[in-house]
């Protein structure tokens, strides 16, 4: 079985969850995580329709090897509460992986929406506001606690928030981008990278996913089906990676080298620390490799 820190998640398609034809389509698509919105992408008048339609198609199942995340309203609208509610009972059935849960902004959040979904179905958060940057450390602890495995940015609402100018570099960004990634690695958590908003721009998405990459995202949240061949290409290991890698848990499993610290291999200092990241390296191909078999 692959541990939750080598489940590819290298794209998480957002659908909105009122289109059912689209959630149909989602079944056959090459994504690692499909996510029924029901909330920015959906209107107030369809929401409860939306709801419903999310629901059972989690509950009907026929997703594959992909995981299937419900995003919620938030617990401070109109809608979060009954969300919540029917996700809850989603959740022991159906392909259901996950409950999205927007703007945590703290702790609390966290664990209001717990207390409501009830302690079955696990959670995902989206880290999108400014109080949430401000909160990071507190936000992991919390997200340990209350069963949150993976983090989403949410690069629009904060662009917003923060009233800033990200431009092609997203350089206003990087301070918030790079300390949720440091968060999220000292907390064990999964961090997904936000979306990319200029469908036809091909050349854009591939710039930012190679950042994201670079930033040490796991993979990157989408909003179009155009855009999934090159975040599952650029956020996978690409096999000079997985081949080194292959090489130093070789060169430490080899029995004259087992119990030592730092080994020189093929001419360069490899130390202990970098075992473990080779390894969950090579668990990410063989887990693509099984899902794309």
């Amino acid at each position: 079985m692959t541990t939750p820190d080598a489940r590819p998640r290298r794209s998480a398609l957002y659908l909105p969850g009122s289109n059912a034809r689209a959630i149909e389509k989602a079944r056959t698509l090459a994504c690692d995580v499909v996510i029924l919105d029901l909330e920015d992408s959906v209107g107030p008048e369809a929401k409860a329709e939306a709801r419903v339609l999310a629901v059972a198609a989690a509950r009907a199942g026929g997703f594959g090897v992909r995981e299937v995340v419900i995003r919620v309203n938030g617990l401070d609208t109109p809608w979060g509460a009954d969300d919540l509610a029917a996700v809850a009972q989603a959740g022991a059935a159906g392909d259901l992986a996950a409950v999205l849960v927007p703007k945590a902004a703290s702790p609390g959040d966290l664990a209001a929406c717990r207390k409501a979904l009830g302690s079955v179905t696990p959670m995902w958060a989206m880290i999108e506001t400014c109080a949430a940057v401000f909160a990071l450390d507190q936000l992991g602890a919390a997200s340990r606690a209350e069963g949150v495995e993976t983090w989403v940015i949410g690069v629009n609402d904060l662009v917003k928030e923060m009233r800033c100018r990200p431009g092609p570099d997203r350089a206003p960004l990087m301070p918030a981008l790079t300390s949720a990634v440091m968060a999220a690695r000292a907390h064990g958590l999964t961090i997904l990278d936000g979306v990319f908003n200029d469908i036809p721009d091909l050349a854009g998405l591939e710039r930012e996913c190679r950042q994201g990459a670079d930033f040490g995202f796991d993979g990157k949240s989408l909003i179009h089906p155009t855009h999934l061949d090159l975040a599952n290409r650029i956020f996978a290991p690409d096999a000079e990676a997985v081949a080194w890698a292959r090489t130093v848990t070789a060169a430490f499993d080899a029995p004259e080298n087992i119990g030592r610290g730092v080994l020189k291999v093929e001419g360069r200092m490899v130390e202990r620390l970098h075992l473990d990241a080779a390894r969950r390296l090579i668990a990410v191909a063989r887990a693509i490799a099984g899902l794309e078999a």
